[in-house]
């Protein structure tokens, strides 16, 4: 008989720019070596992953990031007393430092994670990729840091237009000219704080990977795509995963290197003339991870292996040509829900 675990996940905000917690815990239903009990953590009370069938058995409401590492394990604290978590997936950039800087604290409960470790998640922040780039032997487009409107006019003495402005956590807009930097940094630093990052656009194909690593710089699966249809917002809509040895050599050299601690997306772009030049490196599994699974790697499952430190043998293959293609739907619920979930912080 499969063993059953109750695993937490974040990120049930399944929008235009969605987090990856519904698609994480489709990928858990589909465990071959355990079942599970989906304790559903938000932010929000209008996140759609709420309200979708068979996707969280019981939600919580948690207080955000910024109210505080203690604010957010006392909520923990009472979850876990009700529900007996053994596995948390934290899936938001901005949640991940509390959820690592607590991780003893959550072991000592009983529950586990499988997060990168402090050094490996600040030094792969956008702010610092080029310096990133320089230690591991990576090409990263020229960037640069601002903290105000003064040194956007001195742009066009470094960079050539057009830029990428970037905020430190998330949203990327490119921009053409200075005013359009001027509004991009004003709608980021309002929403994400200083600094904003201008990053040089590399014209070429964009391209992902997915990848999870044990932490010993062994790396335990990687599925690389190419985006083919991408929002306003730049998330992928469409994807299609590729044959290319070249974006799975960079993967494994980077997890070997870094002795990467849990999931990871690689976004970069692969230019006319064959360099491939990363822009981001996203500090845990993407959104676009069912793929993964589609193509025959189930990388949440294996992260839950780990973060229970169970062995796991690292996949070996998975199917090229698979696509994803994401759509919206109508869910039909009742206030009721939404009024219980408002007063009580359950569901």
């Amino acid at each position: 008989m499969k063993p059953k675990y109750t695993i937490a996940v974040t990120g049930l905000n399944n929008t235009d720019n969605p987090g990856p917690g519904v698609p994480v815990i489709r990928a858990l239903r589909e465990a071959k070596d355990f079942d599970v009990r989906i304790i559903g953590l938000v932010y929000e009370n209008l996140e759609p992953g709420i309200y979708m069938d068979n996707i969280a058995d019981k939600i919580y409401q948690i207080p955000y990031p910024s109210a505080g590492a203690d604010n957010l394990i006392n909520r923990i604290k009472y979850i876990h007393s009700k529900e007996n978590l053994q596995v948390i997936i934290p899936n938001f950039d901005a949640e991940l430092f509390t959820f690592m800087k607590s991780e003893d604290v959550l072991k000592s409960m009983g529950i586990a994670t499988f997060l990168p470790t402090i050094k490996q998640f600040e030094e792969r922040h956008k702010s610092v990729l080029p310096k990133y780039g320089k230690k591991y032997g990576l090409d990263i487009p020229e960037s640069k840091n601002i903290t105000n409107l003064v040194e956007v006019s001195k742009l066009d003495t470094e960079f050539e237009y057009p830029v990428l402005v970037k905020g430190k956590f998330y949203d990327a807009y490119l921009a053409y000219n200075e005013q359009q930097v001027t509004e991009h940094f004003n709608k980021i630093s309002a929403k994400w704080g200083i600094p904003v990052i201008i990053q040089q656009f590399v014209k070429g194909t964009e391209v992902n990977v997915v990848a999870l690593g044990d932490g010993k710089g062994n790396t335990i699966g990687a599925v690389p795509m190419r985006k083919q249809y991408i929002t306003d917002k730049g998330k992928a809509w469409g994807g299609i995963t590729l044959t290319d040895e070249k974006l799975l050599e960079i993967t494994h050299d980077l997890i070997r290197k870094t002795k990467w601690r849990g999931g990871m997306e690689l976004e970069i772009i692969k230019t006319n003339d064959g360099k491939y030049y990363i822009i981001e490196i996203n500090p845990r599994i993407p959104a676009w991870v069912y793929l993964a699974v589609g193509a025959g790697q189930n990388l949440p499952e294996a992260l839950v292996k780990l973060a229970l430190g169970e062995d796991v043998i690292p996949f070996k293959n998975y199917s090229a040509g698979k696509m994803f293609i994401r759509y919206s739907y109508d869910i039909i619920g009742d206030i009721s829900q939404f009024e219980k979930l408002s007063i009580t912080g359950e569901l």
